[in-house]
């Protein structure tokens, strides 16, 4: 059987969304599958532990303002075009499917200038660089949302397919008494799950700190502090905190009664994926391009999520929001009833398993 290339990365929500395409269309076409991400970093170490093969490339960051550093990682990007035209042209493989980030862009141009079929995916409601650049070189291109395609240029219209966003099995059919047995937590204990992404979210971290005492009276508190935080507040039995929950976070995630977090695509999708109501905090500013404000706006019109914060607030004014939100919350059970149908609505449309089977019918010739 002709093997199937992945590539994308540089953070988790470059990689677990193309992991759960990786995870289905294994089960569908059994072959070989590998990936092309980035050498440095956590891509390999993420997609090894799913039992694939990696391989790794120099990789630049793409940046849309001005810096030194661009001289240089034009070089990179340089090197990792070639890096993986050697290794496409030596693995041949009959397609090559993209999650997107830097580490994705020589690999799809590289492809392209081996006759490879690209197929590639944007998660957010509006494409970031790397997809507007792949875009180019594809011959398929899914969104996670309908609205998606108007962003992208005429000619490449056609070539758009709104899929839903790829969310790995496991979420859909998580054990919630697994996961309070991970945390240690009774059944009858409501649980809040924190999110700030696989690195953290600083902010995030400083309400809770801000706003635990009044959070604990109705939840106990699991909190994803981000690896490498410097983190002072203890565990008690009414809060927990986790550098990190990798391959747990399905379960922990069924046993939450409410998520809080930031609203980067996989946290917003997953959370759908497991039906559970959403108090959104996205990331907004200079440094984003805005795409955690689009994710967020579209699950709050949905019914899906609360919206918190603003690019004028203080974190003083952001927790007095926050701590009013999740009371409001925690005391409207009919409220977080209608958010729960309203997030299960998006979150059915499984996106990996339409992908597959697109990528299935491609690399089998039946379209």
């Amino acid at each position: 059987m002709i093997p199937i290339a992945f590539t994308g990365g540089g953070t988790g929500g470059h990689i677990y969304p193309g992991l759960a395409v990786a995870m289905i269309l294994r089960e569908l076409l059994p072959g070989r599958i590998f990936w092309i991400g980035s050498a440095a970093g956590m891509d390999r170490s993420i997609v090894e532990g799913a039992g694939f093969e990696f391989f790794g490339v120099p990789s630049g960051k793409l940046r849309r303002y001005f810096s030194l550093k661009n001289i240089s990682d034009i070089i990179k990007v340089n090197a990792g075009f070639w890096a993986a035209r050697c290794i496409l042209k030596k693995e041949k493989p009959g397609l090559l499917f993209s999650k997107g980030g830097f580490v994705s862009v020589p690999p799809c141009a590289a492809a392209a200038s081996l006759g490879i079929p690209v197929f590639t995916h944007e998660s957010d409601y509006s494409p970031g660089l790397a997809t507007r650049i792949n875009a180019r070189f594809a011959r398929r291109i899914f969104t996670a949302y309908e609205d998606t395609a108007a962003f992208f240029a005429p000619a490449f219209r056609e070539k758009v397919t709104a899929v839903g966003n790829p969310v790995r099995p496991g979420f859909r059919n998580a054990n919630a008494a697994a996961g309070r047995a991970f945390m240690e937590i009774g059944p009858e204990e409501r649980v809040l799950l924190v999110l700030g992404g696989s690195q953290g979210a600083r902010e995030i971290n400083e309400l809770i700190r801000e706003c635990l005492p009044v959070l604990t009276k109705y939840y106990t508190v699991v909190h994803q502090t981000g690896p490498g935080q410097d983190w002072d507040l203890p565990a008690s039995e009414r809060y927990r905190p986790y550098a990190y929950i990798r391959e747990e976070m399905p379960q922990v995630l069924a046993a939450a009664e409410l998520v809080l977090g930031r609203s980067g695509a996989g946290t917003v999708w997953e959370a759908a994926a497991a039906g559970k109501p959403m108090a959104l905090i996205p990331l907004r500013g200079s440094g984003t391009r805005g795409d955690q404000v689009e994710n967020a706006g579209v699950f709050e019109k949905a019914g899906a999520a609360v919206v918190i914060g603003g690019n004028a607030s203080s974190l003083k004014e952001t927790a007095v929001v926050l701590t009013r939100t999740i009371i409001e919350l925690a005391e409207n059970a009919e409220l977080r009833n209608a958010m729960t149908a309203a997030s299960e609505r998006i979150g059915n449309r499984d996106g990996a398993e339409l992908i597959a089977r697109i990528i299935l019918s491609a690399v089998t010739g039946e379209v």
